[in-house]
């Protein structure tokens, strides 16, 4: 009798499912105020995380992305299976105050009277925004941070936007090597503005040109306005995707799904739920 409970405890179906998953929020939305500031910080790149876990089968589970920010906002959460990731800080819209803290810091503000500092981000999330600088009556934003590298600080007379922080790639869930959460570009009047950090990020204003908006389901970073452009760029909105060797019995929001090897991949680029 042993030997025969022992096979059909071994033929039992699985009641629980491994996976792993990528967790980005959504980008931070650049800095913007009037004229009377020269160079905007760009927004910085939303928080990430990368987990595993063992889920239960017939269990639904919620899968939340966040939004990018607006102008002046910050990003909001994304969360799946009780992880949340940060949304990224808004870009400074003044020179006195600090760029938002968030998964990835936004850019400090500057104007000829002064210069404001990078918020910073989360540790194991993301990284801190850079500095403006004001030099010969003149402003550069900071770079927004990104989730593999800090923003760039304003330089130079006039001072140039600092570049935003780079992204990184979640090619271990994903498969495929693509960066996230890229800090936007910090403005400048007068001299070049900031680049997107790689992985989404805007690339902030100059005299001639808005600032960009974050690419939507990469958490990349809005630019940050500059001077008489009056055109911040938003942040882009984030993504959660779920690598696994079982097949969902249901989702909702329209995952894609796409394979790797043996491997299922969902991805969503809007909220919904899992069922496995």
């Amino acid at each position: 009798m042993s030997g025969i409970f022992l096979q059909l405890l071994a033929s039992a179906p699985s009641t629980s499912v491994d996976v792993s998953y990528f967790v980005m929020a959504g980008g931070g939305g650049g800095g913007y105020l009037s004229s009377s500031t020269q160079g905007h910080g760009g927004g910085g790149g939303g928080g990430h995380q990368i987990s595993s876990a063992t889920l239960d089968k017939g269990t639904s589970y919620t899968v939340t992305v966040g939004a990018g920010g607006a102008g002046d906002t910050a990003g909001s959460d994304s969360t799946f299976n009780s992880l949340t990731s940060t949304g990224g800080g808004e870009g400074s819209r003044s020179r006195t105050t600090p760029g938002g803290d968030g998964g990835s810091g936004g850019g400090g503000s500057a104007g000829g009277a002064g210069a404001g500092v990078g918020g910073s981000g989360t540790v194991g999330q993301g990284n801190d925004g850079g500095d403006a600088l004001s030099a010969g009556g003149e402003g550069g934003g900071g770079g927004g941070g990104g989730a593999d590298t800090a923003g760039a600080n304003a330089s130079g007379s006039p001072p140039s936007g600092g570049n935003g922080g780079n992204g990184l790639d979640a090619n271990s869930v994903t498969g495929t090597i693509t960066k996230y959460g890229g800090g936007g570009g910090g403005g400048s009047s007068l001299a070049t503005r900031g680049s997107g950090g790689t992985g989404g990020g805007g690339d902030g204003a100059d005299s001639s040109t808005d600032a960009q908006d974050g690419t939507v389901n990469t958490g990349g970073g809005g630019g940050g306005d500059a001077a008489d452009r009056d055109v911040e760029g938003s942040g882009g909105s984030g993504v959660v995707i779920i690598r696994t060797l079982a097949t969902a019995a249901s989702t909702t929001g329209s995952p894609t799904l796409t394979t790797d090897g043996s491997y299922n991949i969902y991805t969503y680029t809007g909220s919904g739920s899992i069922t496995f």
